[in-house]
């Protein structure tokens, strides 16, 4: 249990006790002491001047006394200031914590609490490869789903590959108009990118067609009807809703060239599922439903047979569930999947990674899910993100312009090899650790340049600037973690001090209240859905470790008590360090 929650039950205990009055501890308002006054925490007392008929500065004394007498290891002062009551945690309470924590692997992590949460992210088309987009989805499902683990939750990681439609028909088409036989091998080409390409010279050619159309007298919009290519692709759709055998040949080849090549990135990336479905085989789902739907009078169906669900009274509009040629929409796939989904993992929350621009899609899905019945509707969660755009503007795949994955992470690693040259600190390191090193600084900054904002924000992608190792970043806390090993490598025989008692002085009180506050950073981004809050947790936790070394010698610290401490210090914030960089999904190296 943390430090504030201990103050916000003991502050409850005692307002009952002097009041007679019930709170609940998430009533009452806890923030950090101002540095200008004399205290750790400050309890906020307006909220419940009135409710108690108390002056705010007659409230503050009456509750600090009463709280410091009745939680004398907890508290050793307090004082209040224009109705702001200031605690003062006691220093022994700050060393027993250090000495509970020092060689506690697990710290941070909460046992299995029994619920069960799916993460579904990534969810690619086969007819390009993965990008910036993409890496932002996989790194945000990905770092929730372990934070929720370390939060006790059993977590599901789950995928939808969109591997049917119009839009896979365009590369099949191009590939049939243009490969002339190539395959990803004979071209040495990665599969994803190969298929990619295709759906680029789609699009180049849909475009030429168009041109000379409309030189031929056609009005634009008829002349993109009327485009040969886009017919043909048309054609193709039909065909493979009738499985006519060789164009599921041709779907099945460029879909597996596609897969190889999403598996080499997910792998190089840390990204991994525990179920990968494929629209392919569930578009057919949620037809059922739409039946129970109509029986239930959730749904009307209209007169040209169309079925709809009407949701102006919930501030919605109405919505199509099924056409009237009795064919399904996204939505109606999207109710069964939900179904099919829980009835396999029976997950109480199912949270969707998935871009802003789907807001009102998943607004509509849960409502929907909650009209029909359906088990752990209510546990449906939208993880909406903005967008990721670069310097030079937004990217557009079918004009070649987006930033694959692999390129950018190839860059990332040459960028990285490029600063730490600068450095030039690691002339002892051998061929294959420099290797190793690059790819973990450059993929690391890539990852918590991503992660550092809040999922709901656009962000702007800058590489340059992801990997300074003095700024917001990920390689800043990397270095500072390969920094305090080196440290502590260096105090490996220096015999420890078991019983330490000494005052901490201000940065060393600054830096134990930093890793105190593991725990409920944890338990802040688990609920929120937020691994921002984490990356800014450990890169605040790296510089006060910093500012904290620059001041305080460890080898020649001025007792071996605070030897002894410091070190115990510098172990427990390299560990936090390492696990907080792990929740998302970053390696951090033991030198650099």
């Amino acid at each position: 249990m943390s430090v504030v929650v201990k103050i916000k039950e003991a502050a409850v205990r005692s307002i009952e006790t002097l009041y007679g009055v019930s709170l609940n501890a998430e009533q009452i308002q806890v923030n950090a002491t101002k540095p200008e006054f004399e205290g750790d925490y400050t309890v906020v007392l307006f909220a419940f001047v009135k409710q108690l008929k108390k002056s705010p500065d007659a409230l503050g004394a009456e509750l600090g006394a009463h709280i410091v007498e009745q939680n004398p290891t907890l508290f050793s002062s307090f004082n209040v200031i224009k109705g702001f009551l200031n605690l003062a945690v006691a220093n022994q309470f700050w060393l027993d914590f250090v000495d509970a924590q020092k060689n506690n692997a697990e710290y941070g992590m909460q046992p299995k609490n029994g619920k069960k949460v799916m993460v579904e992210y990534s969810s690619p088309n086969t007819n390009k490869p993965l990008h910036l987009g993409h890496l932002r989805n996989n790194f945000l499902g990905w770092s929730i789903a372990e934070i929720l683990k370390a939060n006790g939750y059993d977590v599901a990681k789950t995928c939808i590959v969109n591997d049917r439609g119009i839009h896979i028909c365009k590369s099949m088409i191009a590939w049939q108009l243009f490969g002339n036989g190539a395959t990803p091998a004979s071209t040495g080409m990665k599969g994803d990118h190969f298929v990619g390409d295709y759906y680029v010279k789609f699009n180049d050619a849909y475009k030429a067609e168009i041109g000379a159309l409309v030189a031929g007298g056609l009005d634009a919009a008829a002349a993109e009807k009327e485009a040969p290519i886009m017919k043909a692709t048309q054609q193709m759709l039909l065909d493979w809703e009738a499985s006519k055998p060789a164009v599921m040949e041709l779907w099945r080849n460029m879909n597996g060239w596609v897969y190889e090549g999403f598996e080499t990135t997910y792998k190089r990336i840390g990204s991994d599922f525990d179920k990968t479905y494929y629209e392919s085989n569930t578009y057919l789902l949620g037809k059922d439903l739409v039946e129970s739907g109509l029986e239930k009078n959730v749904f009307i169906q209209k007169d040209d047979t169309s079925v709809w669900i009407d949701l102006t009274a919930d501030g919605l509009d109405e919505k199509l569930v099924r056409r009237k040629d009795g064919t399904s929409v996204y939505m109606t796939q999207d109710i069964g999947l939900a179904v099919h989904k829980y009835n396999e993992f029976k997950a109480e929350q199912s949270i969707y990674v998935v871009g802003d621009e789907q807001n009102y899609h998943f607004k509509v899905l849960k409502l929907i899910c909650q009209k029909l019945g359906i088990p752990a509707a209510d546990g449906i969660y939208h993880l909406s993100y903005g967008m990721v755009e670069l310097p030079t503007g937004k990217m557009k795949s079918r004009e070649g312009t987006v930033v694959d994955a692999d390129d950018l992470v190839d860059a990332m690693v040459n960028i990285a090899q490029q600063k730490t040259e600068e450095l030039g600190k690691v002339k002892d390191f051998t061929e294959d650790e420099l290797v190793a090193l690059y790819d973990t600084i450059g993929l690391g900054a890539l990852k918590f340049f991503l992660l550092r904002v809040d999922p709901k924000k656009k962000m702007i992608f800058n590489p340059e600037e992801s990997i300074d190792f003095h700024g917001f970043t990920g390689p800043f806390v990397q270095y500072t973690h390969a920094r305090i090993k080196s440290i502590l490598r260096k105090q490996e025989d220096a015999v420890l001090e078991n019983q330490i008692s000494e005052a901490l002085l201000p940065l060393e009180l600054e830096l134990t209240k930093h890793l105190e506050l593991f725990p409920s950073i944890l338990a802040d981004a688990a609920n929120e859905h937020d691994p921002s809050k984490v990356a800014i947790y450990v890169f605040e936790l790296a510089k006060t470790f910093n500012g904290f070394y620059t001041q305080h010698s460890i080898a020649n610290a001025e007792t071996e008590e605070k030897k002894s401490l410091r070190i115990h210090l510098s172990k427990l914030t390299a560990q936090v360090l390492q696990r907080g960089m792990k929740v998302l999904g970053i390696r951090v190296p033991e030198r650099m």
